[in-house]
């Protein structure tokens, strides 16, 4: 078993799925969630077909650029909603990272540390990158999941509530018909699951840098 291989396909159905569920979370919510979700839903397709395995499909060379361009301007878009809620930092964060790992990951980087390209994603193992900036991203990412990993820790209930309820009466009737894509789209345990799946992945990646 080859593990930076079987690290690729892990990484790669995980952050595919993840990308599937942003996708199906940008139909519902306000505005702003819409967004936050596309953006999500963006990241997580890009972390996976970056972490495509080497011996499925080998990458052409102008493949790098077109992630370079795509989450540079995912970058730009970051800026702008930035101002208006912090999470988009952690987007533009995110967004900066793929440009660098796609930049790193490009055969001119990594001929020009030394070594051939031996694949792409996490099998990967001679991409070049600068070893201050890969390890600033790996502290970055590193806090954020423990932090995400705390938040889903669940909280214990107040003192007098019941440990199974919340006393809110909405097992009513049949309601309206956005009613199940919520259920699904809309609860902020999975959301924030997803976020904490595209960190780990996001670590592990800039591992092989």
């Amino acid at each position: 078993m080859h593990g930076p291989a079987l690290s690729g396909w892990l990484l790669m159905v995980l952050c595919g799925a993840t990308g599937a569920y942003c996708l199906l979370r940008s139909r519902t919510g306000t505005g702003r969630e819409r967004t936050s979700a596309r953006a999500e839903a963006l990241m997580g397709f890009g972390m996976a077909a970056m972490a495509v395995p080497a011996a499925l499909l080998t990458l052409p060379e102008w493949m790098w650029a077109v992630y370079a361009v795509v989450f540079g301007a995912a970058a730009l878009h970051a800026v702008v909603y930035a101002r208006a809620r912090g999470h988009h930092l952690h987007h533009l964060v995110g967004s900066l990272a793929m440009v660098y790992m796609a930049v790193a990951m490009a055969p001119g980087a990594a001929h020009a540390t030394g070594g051939g390209h031996a694949g792409h994603g996490a099998a990967a193992g001679s991409a070049g990158g600068l070893p201050v900036l890969t390890g600033a991203l790996l502290v970055y990412y590193a806090l954020y999941v423990l932090h995400s990993a705390g938040r889903l820790i669940p909280a214990p209930p107040p003192v007098g509530v019941p440990a199974g309820g919340s006393g809110s009466p909405s097992r009513g009737g049949g309601g309206h018909g956005g009613t199940a894509a919520r259920a699904w789209g809309a609860r902020p345990e999975l959301a924030l699951a997803c976020r904490l799946t595209m960190g780990i992945g996001m670590f592990a990646m800039l591992l092989t840098l």
